[in-house]
Order: C-alpha cells, then sequence, then structure tokens
C-alpha cells in the first residue's frame, strides 16, 4: 500500500524533471512550411486582333496557383480569362486559357516569368460582320496557342504590380492562311491569398 501512495508522487517528480527537455524538444522541432502560394489577379488589356488592323480593349482576370520553387525557379499553374469592354468597330477576342508558368527567382521586388497557355476563343466580327471570299462572317470560334512573358513588382507581400505580354495564335480565321496571330498587353494588379513564405 505504501508503494502504490507513492506513485503520484514519483510521477509527479519524473514529469517536472523530464518537462524541460519535451519543451526544448517542441521548440526545435521544425515548423511545416507552405510550398504552395495561391493569387488572383485583374488587368486591363490591349487586344491587337490581327484582323485588318483591329483593335480592342478587354479585362484580363486569373488565378495562379504556385508549385514548390526549384533551382531558383518556380512552376506555377494559371487560368486566365479574357472579356472584351470596348470591342472596337472590327473584331473583338473573349478567351479562356490555361496552362504552365515559370517564375525566374531574383531575390527582389521584381519576378519575372514566362508562361505558355492553351485554350479556347471566340471572335465576334463587328458592323454586321465580316467579308471575306464572299462570304460575311459573325463569329469564329477556336484553339488559341499562348506564349508569353511577363513581370510582377512586388508593393507588398500581397500586393504586386503586374506587367504581361502575350503573342496567341487564333485559328479558324477568315484570313488566307486560315489563322492569326494577336498580340495582347496587360497591366494590372496581383494579390496573394496567405502568409507568403517561398522565396
Amino acid at each position: 500500500m505504501k508503494q502504490l501512495k507513492s506513485l503520484p508522487t514519483l510521477a509527479l517528480l519524473l514529469t517536472t524533471a523530464c518537462w524541460p527537455l519535451v519543451a526544448t524538444a517542441q521548440q526545435a522541432e521544425p515548423t511545416a512550411t507552405n510550398v504552395h502560394q495561391l493569387s488572383a489577379f485583374g488587368a486591363l488589356t490591349g487586344v491587337y486582333t490581327g484582323v485588318s488592323g483591329g483593335k480592342n480593349l478587354g479585362v484580363s482576370v486569373g488565378v495562379d496557383l504556385a508549385l514548390a520553387p526549384c533551382r531558383g525557379m518556380r512552376p506555377t499553374l494559371e487560368l486566365r480569362g479574357l472579356y472584351p469592354i470596348d470591342k472596337g468597330t472590327i473584331v473583338s477576342e473573349k478567351a479562356g486559357l490555361g496552362g504552365l508558368r515559370l517564375d525566374f527567382l531574383l531575390g527582389h521586388r521584381v519576378h519575372p516569368y514566362g508562361d505558355f497557355l492553351f485554350g479556347r476563343g471566340k471572335m465576334n466580327y463587328e458592323s454586321g460582320g465580316y467579308n471575306y471570299n464572299h462570304f460575311t462572317y459573325i463569329v469564329s470560334t477556336s484553339y488559341v496557342y499562348s506564349p508569353g512573358a511577363g513581370f510582377d513588382y512586388d508593393l507588398s507581400d500581397r500586393l504586386a504590380i503586374k506587367v504581361d505580354g502575350q503573342m496567341q495564335r487564333w485559328g479558324s480565321v477568315p484570313t488566307a492562311s486560315g489563322s492569326v496571330f494577336s498580340t495582347v498587353g496587360s497591366i494590372g494588379l496581383v494579390y496573394r491569398f496567405g502568409s507568403r513564405e517561398m522565396p
């Protein structure tokens, strides 16, 4: 019975003696870091359509999921959409694209990148349609291939200015080659969600 009565006292002494070791071990244990970074952007976009000098103004919105960095670069998955707000007089473009972006980690406020996007787009021909080879085209849809480049300039950990350029190849267009290259330039803002623990 005396041995049973002494057990609580012995347990208390052992706990008191071992507690500093447990606390030290907890402090030394490395904390997990967030290897993914989610961000969203919105931008004003100028489009040179490549069809009879057509131009229009639109808005681009998108989301990016940055993955773990490797060898000074960071792969990023991107989805973006383009919608016209000033359709011009010849043709307006809207598109939904997705693909891979590669960020170059230079260790300062400017974050340059290159990307390749792919998706589907729609051209709406204004002013009653576009006449080509005795046909009038009202709308055409096609796959869009969009290589590009740009940079984000940090204003804070969460906010950055975006400058972006794309060279987009559209097919199924009423031209002699059946395709056209559109030049797309955007400037806007990026917002990063969560804590920014990645370089």
